[in-house]
């Protein structure tokens, strides 16, 4: 990279396009082709702005400047040098890389600490089908709003301690007790300064990273702590790499949505209050957009107490959720799908002390050709894998139920697992899942099942959010599967560390399924139950015994 070549590439090229993703990083390691860049205008010290970086100086201001100074100038990157910043809204542009140096924190600034505040949440639409944090992105700390060509990277850091971790709920024309603007004669926006929990918002950000209608974007190696409600939010992004990003929060960590080629790899994150990478397809861009051709790869997730995983101590986490099953830090499609989900990908991931991988849609829209496969997980709090279908229909008026089909897990690693919650699927009675397969997938969980945990009839809503802890302990301690047609489960093996009196795998009302290469400790005549069941095979089945 000494060489002539690569010497006049930085020249000519350095303050345009060729510079915005990455380069600049490269660049910062070369001193003497830097020391050219500067030459040329294609860096921009944020210092050089006024910045401070003394942690009491708010310096988004001086920030945001050397950002509009890259832009105008065609393109180039902001360097963040080594210190503690102190932000409300931080702008992103076209064709600008934003460097976090080692030692770079940028803080999340408190509006009831601090002088200023966060730009308002944009997207009056009448009816929010979605919480309200996914609603926005510019109550963000960092927002791009229809913006092409723009990078974070660096091992450096960005802090929310100045962030919500909430917002004030959604309103749609389902919920009890809404009335719409119209209704009111009055507008959306003014609808929402009249609602206190609306109101109380405004100033304040929820968000560490808000993306949204933005193309070619990269997210690269840096740090997020205690990142607000969600800390990297994307809607309608197209062309995204988020790679080797370490996140430790108390909400959600990556979110996906209504996105298209989008690729998160070698990311750790620690979210033991909510989900670690979840994919969703919600309302949020006011139409209904697929979220299709995403890879997850080779990322780890977990629910350990907030901060160990950056000090190292991986602590237990002690949280529940409302329905008291545990910590969450998984991965999942789905909880919005109104435009369903298309082309996903979830390979060589670890998923460690949080729930498993969940996915399905109760919001319309159709989730298709998904692959999850080469997994290791361990203890997980709930089921390990879980494809739901239901009708909650957080929706358009209009919207009819949805669909689930076409997708496979394989190659698995289950330990630790909850004897009360199997993997499984689980649809409804006028719209089951469809095309579902499991194969070499092996699962070792506690057991302990008794005769009346196999008696059990869990309950069959079918108007239910995304979670299935509603049906509380299953009556097979490996697999349950009910509305489900041509379902496949191919060598898998069930351990259980102690003897388990119910069933290997029940089926309740499956239409046509293959059941083979299956080893349990149940012996053949007690491994499977087929209730309301028709058109299933069964191959090799046997037992430790």
């Amino acid at each position: 990279m000494n060489g002539a070549p690569f010497r006049l590439l930085a020249e000519t090229e350095l303050s345009r396009r060729g510079a915005v993703i990455g380069l600049g990083a490269a660049l910062l390691a070369q001193p003497a082709l830097a020391q050219t860049a500067r030459a040329l205008g294609a860096f921009h010290d944020v210092r050089s702005y006024g910045a401070k970086g003394d942690g009491k100086t708010i310096d988004s201001a001086a920030i945001n400047k050397a950002i509009e100074a890259a832009t105008k100038a065609g393109g180039g990157t902001v360097v963040v040098p080594p210190g503690r910043y102190l932000c409300f809204s931080i702008r992103l542009k076209d064709n600008v890389t934003i460097v976090l140096s080692a030692g770079a924190v940028i803080e999340a600034a408190d509006p009831t600490v601090h002088k200023g505040s966060y730009d308002e949440p944009e997207n009056d639409m009448e009816e929010q089908f979605q919480d309200f944090g996914i609603t926005h992105v510019h109550n963000s700390l960092i927002y791009g709003d229809g913006v092409s060509n723009v990078a974070i990277v660096g091992r450096g850091m960005i802090h929310g301690l100045g962030l919500n971790r909430d917002g004030p709920g959604d309103r749609w024309h389902n919920k009890p007790g809404w009335k719409s603007p119209r209704d009111l004669g009055i507008t959306p926006r003014e609808a929402r300064l009249r609602d206190p929990k609306e109101r109380a918002v405004l100033g304040r950000a929820n968000k560490s990273i808000g993306l949204r209608d933005c193309h070619n974007v990269v997210l690269r190696d840096f740090i997020v702590l205690q990142g607000g409600h969600f800390c990297v939010i994307a809607h309608g992004v197209t062309n995204m790499t988020i790679d080797n990003l370490t996140i430790d929060t108390d909400r959600d960590g990556i979110d996906i949505d209504c996105c298209r080629d989008v690729r998160v790899s070698n990311c750790i994150v620690n979210a033991p209050k909510d989900d670690a990478i979840v994919l969703k397809s919600s309302y949020a861009l006011d139409r209904k957009v697929i979220c299709e051709d995403v890879t997850v790869i080779g990322c780890k997730t977990m629910g350990y107490v907030l901060g160990s995983l950056l000090d190292g101590t991986y602590r237990k986490s002690d949280y529940t959720s409302v329905d008291s099953v545990g910590p969450l830090g998984r991965i999942k499609l789905g909880t919005e799908s109104n435009g369903g989900f298309r082309n996903i990908q979830i390979t060589n991931c670890t998923c460690e002390n949080s729930r498993g991988i969940l996915m399905g849609v109760v919001d319309g829209g159709t989730l298709e050709d998904v692959i999850v496969s080469d997994i290791t997980m361990r203890n997980p709090v709930n089921h390990p894998l879980f494809v739901h279908q239901a009708a909650r229909l957080r929706a358009p008026a209009g919207t009819t139920v949805g669909k689930c089909r076409r997708v496979k897990f394989s190659d698995i690693n289950v330990s630790g697992a909850d004897p009360r919650y199997p993997c499984g699927v689980a649809g409804i009675a006028d719209a089951p899942v469809e095309d579902i397969s499991f194969t070499n997938i092996e699962v070792t969980s506690r057991g302990g099942g008794t005769a009346a945990d196999a008696a059990r009839v869990p309950p069959d809503k079918r108007e239910t959010s995304l979670e299935v802890s509603f049906m509380g302990a299953l009556p097979a301690h490996g697999f349950f599967a009910r509305h489900a047609r041509r379902l496949m489960l191919r060598d898998l093996i069930f351990r259980t560390e102690t003897p388990d009196a119910r069933p290997t795998i029940v089926l309740d009302d499956v239409q046509g399924a293959i059941i083979d290469g299956i080893v349990s400790q149940r012996p053949r005549e007690a491994a499977i139950d087929a209730r309301g069941s028709s058109g299933v095979t069964l191959g090799d089945i046997r037992s430790f015994d």
